[in-house]
């Protein structure tokens, strides 16, 4: 595995990486964009006052570090070729922009798209992915969204996709300059199958929409499988999403992910309980978590989802396997939208531990319930599984979210010292001081949640669950079962 990280470093020097060995996004990356909440919006100003919320509020220390620009910041191509910035947007030039992200202890990210137009039809990189490479690389940018309008026809089948895609890679490592390399085609061409071999991430669906439930035309593919779902779409509920990812949840790898889109949390088409449940399945199916919403107003509440590290901890594990459904129920009570469903999700986390997603997706508040012959049920077949005879300690990961007090407080504070103090005050964790690796290693307590329980061998995991929402679990064996991937996951740390 040494020899592996040497290898990961030389890479990234010399420019030679190749698909997801670039060394970047061993875990999920996790940041900010603006298209969610700004769309078009977008100025010099508005990313260094991002910046700054994201330093101030403490989220940079829980991980989030990329600050994303996506659409609308060109001013087309100059006579060589070369994008331009829009200086009336970006007066400082891209440079200086990325410069002063990058003082503030922060990565830069840019967009465009692989097609001749991108989808807010500025100048695209399809067929100048060797310009546009160096642009960014010169730029300062680590992090490229490469999106998917305009592709002049060129998609149909998976080749077509990936080779499209693979211009813009091998442009970027041309540079010598690393770059997360993050995918945004949909889905479409069924990327799941190939995007791991050029890309750090890559869209499963198509656009995410701010609601838990909603059915919408625009967004009418269900079933990924289906040969005549054509139209990836855009307006996406959580729940869309969820259940297209259930099939192929497991091709998420360390350096390569499925991307279930930016995240909603803070722009108010959902409920706490139902933005609770979405941020939740985002950090367990391995979801790179990059928050879509104005922080320059960001409330206590969001505030206090998006900062929970019991719940990043799970993204951020380095095991690096998502969680799988093991159940799903459609006979119960429906929303107003007339969906309505249970299910129940379950994962290995690192040093034996699991984690546990009772998810209630129906119209009313509803008792579900979870044995351990499921809840390990990928571990061997029927009862098979060792950990089915084990006890095991059971951590509420939301127990210990944030006060909204407290957070209000820190988003009203004046001066680092005073955050420093809260912050102390709080006892919140900080992943810039000790990683979310040393401190599983080290099994801090503010990544593993409140004890709650234990469920005794062959015994199970019941618990009443509000409408659109979830409880998420940490479980702890008493005795040794779950070990089976406590090396693999040794040699990762």
């Amino acid at each position: 595995m040494a020899a592996l990280h040497i290898a990961f470093a030389l890479a990234i020097f010399t420019g030679n990486a190749i698909g997801v060995n670039n060394g970047l996004a061993r875990t999920p990356q996790m940041g900010w964009n603006n298209w969610n909440s700004l769309g078009c919006d977008v100025s010099e100003s508005l990313l260094h006052d991002t910046s700054k919320t994201i330093v101030d509020s403490g989220l940079r220390d829980v991980g989030y570090n990329y600050v994303v620009l996506d659409d609308c910041w060109s001013a087309g191509r100059d006579e060589e070729g070369f994008l331009q910035e829009d200086l009336d947007k970006f007066p400082s030039g891209m440079s200086n922009v990325a410069n002063e992200i990058h003082k503030k202890g922060l990565l830069f990210g840019m967009y465009s798209s692989a097609g001749e137009m991108t989808c807010a039809r500025y100048a695209g990189s399809l067929d100048w992915e060797e310009n546009d490479a160096k642009s960014f690389a010169n730029w300062g940018a680590d992090y490229l969204k490469y999106d998917n309008c305009y592709h002049m026809g060129r998609f149909g089948t998976p080749k077509i996709s990936f080779d499209r895609y693979k211009v813009m890679w091998d442009a970027i490592n041309s540079t010598g300059r690393p770059m997360l390399y993050s995918l945004c085609n949909w889905g479409e061409d069924y990327t799941h199958t190939w995007g791991m071999s050029i890309a750090n991430s890559w869209r499963m669906s198509g656009d995410i929409y701010d609601s838990f439930s909603r059915p919408d035309d625009l967004c009418s593919c269900t079933d990924a499988s289906n040969p005549h779902c054509i139209a990836p779409g855009s307006h996406c509920s959580v729940l869309n999403i969820v259940n297209k990812v259930a099939a192929y949840a497991d091709r998420a790898q360390p350096g390569g992910w499925n991307d279930l889109d930016m995240l909603e949390v803070g722009n108010g088409g959902m409920t706490d309980e139902e933005y609770k449940a979405h941020f939740s399945l985002w950090a367990a199916l391995k979801s790179p978590l990059l928050m879509g919403n104005d922080l320059r107003d960001l409330s206590a509440s969001s505030l206090t989802i998006l900062n929970n590290p019991a719940v990043i901890a799970v993204s951020q594990d380095p095991l690096g396997r998502s969680v799988a459904r093991i159940r799903r129920d459609l006979n119960v009570a429906k929303d107003k939208y007339g969906v309505g469903e249970i299910q129940v999700w379950s994962g290995a986390l690192y040093d034996g531990d699991q984690v546990v997603i009772l998810l209630n997706a129906a119209g009313e508040d509803a008792r579900i319930s979870a044995s351990l012959e499921e809840i390990f049920l990928h571990e061997g077949p029927e009862s098979s599984a060792p950990q089915v005879k084990e006890e095991w300690e059971v951590y509420d990961l939301w127990a210990n979210r944030m006060d909204n007090a407290i957070a209000q407080k820190i988003l009203d504070a004046q001066g680092e010292e005073e955050l420093s103090k809260l912050f102390k005050e709080a006892n919140w964790y900080n992943a810039t001081e000790m990683s979310y690796k040393e401190g599983l290693k080290k099994k801090d307590q503010r990544l593993m949640g409140k004890k709650i329980g234990k469920i005794a061998p062959g015994g199970s995991l019941d618990k009443k669950v509000k409408r659109h929402s979830v409880e998420m679990y940490r479980l702890k064996s008493v005795g040794q079962g779950g070990k089976r991937y406590k090396m693999h996951a040794k040699e990762e740390l």
